[in-house]
């Protein structure tokens, strides 16, 4: 995703080009694909030695899009109409060099969000002609973000000034709190200046299921080191490891261990077995063996890290000191190092190993049985519209009725995505069909919502009730119960 061209002729909205590479990057990784980040295109222009600020042409866009190994960029531009916007894109595929027809949304300046929004459907239609989620729906999924907001963390991404940038992210998480991007923008600025309680506070914010969770974690993980909150960085970073258990990880998992008087080794011995060219994890399992009073196996290790690093002047002295404690320290011998922390995410490696998890969840899927099948995507698809993800829910619950179109579950949760993105008679069919199957207290809640919104009290009621016999604990069907007892009482 490449920044818009800003075509308005007003300075005031230069920021605009920067959001619109931002909304269409979220959408399309909602959607499945796997777009390059700000940060990735950042590196590919400091490589091909242009500023931060450039405005590429066709050429200087497919050099940046195949210095990142993209397979298609996208190019756009902005005019204002009035008080609207009219936003206008196209694809460029870059293997063989063709550029799409150009699409373009319109919209009043103050739902900018929305008119990126239905751009960036139109152009996952094009890159995917089979894409089957709703234009309404990647217009939901950014319904719940402030504008005002938005642009606050747009100006505090791209400021040159970091106080500047402080002043903006700041703004930005006080008038939208649950705006992840901002938390995690302003958590990148706090451990850059040190501050790392601060810092630790703003990676906490950020939500699980967005894209920069793993990442948040890790820094959080480094933030709460090296404020010195080793039991919470400990938590911190076995969180990460859960999900992507990679050596930098549990490397830090082992140090947050030994800073706070326990035993590392066995992180240590993980870390080492994941990345065994890695010097500093052979070090750290050294002096990890070391305080456990291992001196045979330390000194295997220490040697271990020389070997592969053997101008290692502080592994030099160690080796020294184990052997001859007393005639290195003039009979006293020194106290062992601390063992080595990972400071720096690497960004490559986690979506590498992300990208062949997704694989080999994609290889087991595919092993399933169509129902079987359906029914875990169905789950999944659940997991991520409790967290609000309408997009990526919504593609879930269309994969799961494409395997197997008789799994209750995911015309259930469809009917919800539909009634949440404002499609009544989308979720009356899909809610219909869910009970047609199997009836089930949420679909009973959706028609009932859309009967109470309708003022048909009378069928509101009845599907309350069936809702509530299925499942008496329900919430939402006790929410809905209270909602339509305060409407007659009106």
């Amino acid at each position: 995703m490449l920044p818009f061209d800003n075509r308005s002729g007003q300075p005031s909205l230069e920021w605009i080009r920067e959001a619109a590479a931002e909304l269409l990057s979220s959408r399309f990784t909602s959607a499945g694909f796997a777009p390059m980040s700000r940060t990735d295109r950042m590196y590919a222009l400091d490589h091909l030695g242009l500023p931060q600020g450039f405005q590429p042409s066709r050429a200087s866009s497919l050099r940046l899009a195949q210095t990142l190994d993209a397979d298609s960029i996208v190019v756009g531009s902005y005019v204002t109409d009035g008080t609207g916007i009219v936003a206008e894109a196209q694809v460029v595929d870059v293997p063989h060099l063709r550029m799409s027809q150009p699409v373009s949304a319109r919209g009043e300046m103050k739902d900018l969000v929305a008119v990126f929004d239905s751009l960036a459907w139109k152009l996952t239609k094009q890159l995917d002609p089979g894409f089957s989620v709703a234009e309404e729906t990647f217009v939901a999924a950014g319904a719940g973000l402030r504008l005002d907001a938005f642009e606050q963390y747009i100006r505090g991404i791209t400021e040159p000034d970091q106080e500047e940038r402080l002043r903006h992210l700041k703004n930005a998480v006080q008038l939208n709190p649950a705006f992840s991007p901002a938390w995690m923008a302003l958590g990148r600025e706090a451990y850059n200046g040190q501050q790392y309680e601060q810092a630790a506070a703003a990676f906490a914010k950020v939500s699980r299921g967005d894209p920069d969770a793993l990442e948040a974690g890790f820094y959080r993980g480094l933030s709460l080191l090296f404020s010195g909150d080793y039991p919470r960085a400990e938590q911190a970073f076995a969180g990460v490891a859960r999900i992507l258990p990679l050596a930098q990880v549990v490397n830090n998992q082992g140090v947050a261990v030994s800073r706070r008087g326990g035993d590392g080794s066995a992180l240590f011995r993980q870390a080492v077995a994941a990345d065994p060219n890695a010097a500093d994890y052979h070090f750290n399992l050294a002096v990890s063996l070391k305080r456990q009073h291992d001196a045979p196996e330390a000194l295997a290790e220490i040697a271990q890290a020389l070997r592969l690093r053997p101008a290692d002047s502080e592994a030099q002295a160690l080796e020294t000191e184990w052997k001859a404690p007393a005639a290195a320290a003039g009979g006293e011998p020194k106290a062992d190092p601390l063992e080595r922390i990972e400071r720096n995410f690497d960004a490559v490696a986690f979506h590498q190993a992300a990208l062949m998890m997704d694989q080999m969840e994609a290889t087991r899927l595919a092993a399933l049985s169509p129902r079987d099948r359906a029914r875990k995507l169905a789950a999944e698809g659940r997991d991520y519209l409790d967290r609000g993800l309408l997009l990526d829910a919504d593609r879930l619950y269309e994969s799961a009725v494409a395997a197997d179109g008789t799994v209750p579950e995911a015309h259930a949760g469809l009917a919800e995505v539909r009634e949440r993105t404002g499609d009544a008679d989308g979720a009356r069919k899909e809610a219909h069909a869910a009970l047609d199957l199997d009836p089930s207290a949420e679909a009973f809640v959706v028609l009932g919502r859309l009967d109470l919104a309708a003022n048909r009290l009378s069928e509101a009621n009845d599907e309350a009730d069936q809702a509530l016999k299925l499942d008496p604990k329900s919430r939402a069907a006790v929410e809905l119960r209270g909602a339509i007892e305060a409407r007659q009482k009106k």
